[in-house]
């Protein structure tokens, strides 16, 4: 596995070598790349900047910020809990057409006996919500508070039509199911099946309150800063938007996903995750068109603007989180990408400013062409 935790030398396809991936002088990267580090620069945010093709560090970048940064990453943290599932199905422990109830029975009431596992990783259990949105966003910190809003909620949408953004109950569903078949506590199932397997040293569900230090703080609007910035927010156990992590241990794991799994889950599995569910019909949470998998966004045009880039391609497969982090893989360019930032507000300008950045990364490269410059 590539690590991005050391410094080592990096084979780059124009002269020179790349020795610390945590600074790439401007000389060797392409006209693309610089603009892109142009346009992050601009912004003034706090943020990281992570890009990887094949085995070459293209470009590992921190602005304003330690190296080692932890930023929370918000529903970018759903592959996380996908990729979970998709391994825990391969092993046996649990079947993706079962419906979840066949593993938490409590869930079988006000009409979602027949939502599937899969169903809830396409999107399509009508789940968007346990309640309100602001209501599952103050019960998140409590698990079992969140569970029980999930048992008494009855779908909003008939469950298996069309995708309804699931903000949170995305997270709750699948983590107890999670660990309602394992019998483990959900963070230490993702801990220990997962996280450390890839070896990767800074990804956190959850902070620790002895690496507050090291946590970028959020910029939000309003009264929603304070409430993020909490420790107790931050610290809680929230599987589809609780992960705090840094850009090149974000890169790290969609890179052995591009990789075909690493001995850590099958390739066929990884396959089975990125199978389009949905062809950019509009989400009837979200009211936007969205290329939907089985527990990822993907790529390729649409109608609307995209954070993963207008040169995106269909089958580029990654998630946004709350328009300030982002992270994706394109298996036609061989090419994973990282992004995360400290700016919540501002949701127009911010999927602007996300997809700018990601177009000038991906015009470093021509589908079919060797890279540019």
């Amino acid at each position: 596995m590539l690590d991005l935790h050391r410094d080592h030398t990096v084979p780059l396809e124009r002269p020179g070598q790349l020795r610390n991936p945590l600074w790439t002088p401007a000389s060797l990267l392409g006209v693309s790349l610089e603009t892109a580090v142009e346009l992050v620069e601009a912004r003034g945010a706090v943020a990281q900047l992570c890009v990887l093709r094949g085995d070459e560090v293209l470009l590992d970048r921190s602005f304003g910020c330690a190296p080692d940064a932890l930023f929370w990453i918000f529903s970018a943290s759903k592959p996380y809990t996908a990729i979970l599932v998709h391994l825990l199905a391969e092993r046996g422990q649990l079947a993706l057409d079962a419906p979840v109830a066949t593993y938490w029975p409590e869930f079988a009431r006000h009409g979602k006996e027949g939502i599937t596992v899969r169903q809830v990783l396409q999107h399509r259990s009508g789940l968007t919500t346990a309640g309100t949105a602001l209501g599952d966003a103050l019960a998140m910190t409590n698990w079992r508070r969140s569970v029980h809003r999930i048992e008494r909620t009855r779908p909003r949408w008939p469950p298996g039509q069309a995708p309804a953004y699931q903000f949170l109950t995305f997270g709750f569903i699948l983590g107890e199911v999670v660990r309602r078949v394992t019998g483990r506590a959900f963070r230490d199932v993702l801990s220990t099946e997962l996280l450390a397997p890839l070896g990767v040293r800074d990804t956190y569900l959850g902070l620790p309150g002895e690496l507050w230090s090291r946590a970028v703080p959020l910029l939000a609007p309003g009264p929603v800063a304070a409430t993020l910035n909490r420790p107790a927010a931050r610290a809680a156990v929230v599987p589809a938007a609780g992960v705090s992590t840094t850009a090149r241990d974000l890169a790290a794991f969609y890179r052995v996903l591009l990789r075909g799994g690493d001995g850590i889950i099958s390739a066929s599995s990884i396959e089975q995750a990125r199978v389009p569910s949905s062809d950019g019909e509009l989400d009837r949470y979200v009211k936007l068109p969205i290329r939907w998998s089985q527990g990822f966004q993907l790529g390729g045009p649409r109608p609307a603007l995209t954070p993963l880039g207008a040169s995106s391609s269909p089958r580029t497969f990654g998630h946004n989180g709350s328009n300030c982090c982002i992270a994706w893989a394109d298996p036609d360019r061989d090419l994973v990408y990282a992004y995360v930032t400290d700016r919540v507000r501002g949701q127009a300008a911010a999927v602007r400013h996300q997809a700018a950045v990601a177009d000038a990364v991906l015009g470093e490269f021509t589908l079919g062409r060797e890279r540019r410059g």
